[in-house]
């Protein structure tokens, strides 16, 4: 942005291998290696504008959530002796790289500009995970999409209420600890941190509409008291996603002490029944598209740990996933919340599908404004929370 040019040029005058250029012409003339660290939405555009002014010979990559776009990019506009190497950090602004995945795509370049851009990198002390563009895309989709789009509409479901979950005892202690943190922990970022990734990733678009359908056909068992139906299809949906991690005896990523230990409000001594809508749809859509969660630990984020957390904490005590199928045909108390989840899932999945940027960034901000008061405390205790779950995995 030109208007800062002065202010930045000033700001880095003492620093003797830092030059400040005015704008994207002159760090693609001299620069050895360029990383595109744009929105997904805009990284067409920005190629396109500084693309062909690209240094000869130097090293081209993106840091965009979405490679198809990014790829497309880069191919269209780059001259054809501009090598290009992708990366990815799959964890959020808030979290220390050390130990996070880091994905590298050697896309169109030598193995010694791959060595090159590999120990660059080497700086943030990730662990990197060397895929090709299509399945980092694929990857992505089954470990971010569906995951952002129940937290937001949790959110979107409580904005409509008018509750601040934390408020209410009914939402404080165990899984609700996760619910309210990571809901908060998303709507404090940027919007185009999840609509890139949600929009441009047709792998994504399908995942997001399934849930959306989980979560309408579970509600609609749950209204009409089909319990038999209702715990065929949950126990049915459980067994496929679980079984494998029960058999091979591993451990529950999140324990009750874990569970309970980060909330924003009071935990009551006896707590209100929940069905859990989000968690079952979200395990019924695992189902319904093929996806084994465990599969993909190594490119998973922070975000996707605690949520698989969470999920299996329900699914692999059947004790407790017997009272939950219990609690969803005989307690009405969520039923208010449940419909406007229900309404917020179908309609984040209609915004994606229309693939209308403006629609979820007006959607996202909304939402973002009601519960701003409130980041600052949940980014705190959502940090912790993650560092504990990265002690763990």
């Amino acid at each position: 942005m030109k208007d800062k040019f002065a202010g930045l040029k000033e700001e880095f005058s003492d620093l003797e291998y830092v030059t400040i250029f005015e704008d994207g012409y002159g760090v693609s003339r001299s620069s050895d290696y360029i990383i595109y660290s744009v929105e997904a939405e805009a990284i067409d555009r920005v190629v396109a504008e500084y693309g062909r002014a690209t240094k000869k010979g130097a090293i081209v990559g993106g840091q965009t959530s979405c490679k198809a776009p990014e790829i497309s990019a880069f191919e269209r506009h780059l001259p054809p002796d501009i090598e290009i190497i992708s990366c990815h950090s799959l964890h959020g602004p808030h979290v220390d790289p050390k130990g996070q995945p880091l994905v590298l795509i050697k896309h169109r370049a030598s193995q010694q500009s791959f060595d090159l851009v590999t120990h660059i990198l080497t700086c943030f002390g990730s662990e990197h995970v060397h895929l090709n563009a299509q399945a980092h895309d694929r990857i992505t989709a089954d470990t971010q999409a569906v995951t952002h789009a129940a937290f937001l509409s949790m959110g979107t479901a409580w904005c409509a209420n008018n509750q601040f979950p934390w408020e209410h005892s009914r939402y404080v202690g165990g899984i609700e600890n996760v619910k309210c943190n990571v809901t908060l922990r998303i709507y404090s970022n940027k919007w185009h941190v999840y609509a890139g990734l949600a929009i441009l990733n047709p792998s994504a678009k399908q995942q997001i509409r399934q849930y959306a359908e989980s979560v309408t056909d579970l509600f609609k068992l749950m209204l009409g008291g089909h319990k038999a139906e209702l715990e065929t299809r949950i126990k049915t949906a459980g067994k496929a996603v679980f079984t494998a991690a029960g058999e091979r005896g591993e451990p529950l990523l999140l324990s009750d002490e874990v569970l309970d230990r980060f909330s924003l409000g009071k935990v009551p001594k006896e707590r209100t029944p929940n069905n859990h809508l989000s968690l079952l749809a979200m395990v019924d859509c695992w189902w319904k598209l093929g996806i084994v969660p465990y599969d993909h630990m190594i490119c998973s984020t922070p975000l996707f740990r605690l949520w698989l957390g969470v999920t299996e904490y329900l699914f692999r005590k059947p004790a407790l996933l017997d009272e939950i199928i219990k609690i969803s045909i005989e307690n009405d108390t969520f039923r208010s919340d449940d419909l406007e989840f229900t309404f917020a899932a179908r309609g984040w999945s209609d915004c994606v599908s229309f693939g209308d940027f403006s629609s979820y960034r007006d959607r996202f901000e909304q939402i973002q404004s009601y519960f701003a008061p409130r980041f600052p405390e949940a980014t705190r205790v959502g940090n912790e929370m993650i560092k504990v779950l990265l002690n763990k995995t």
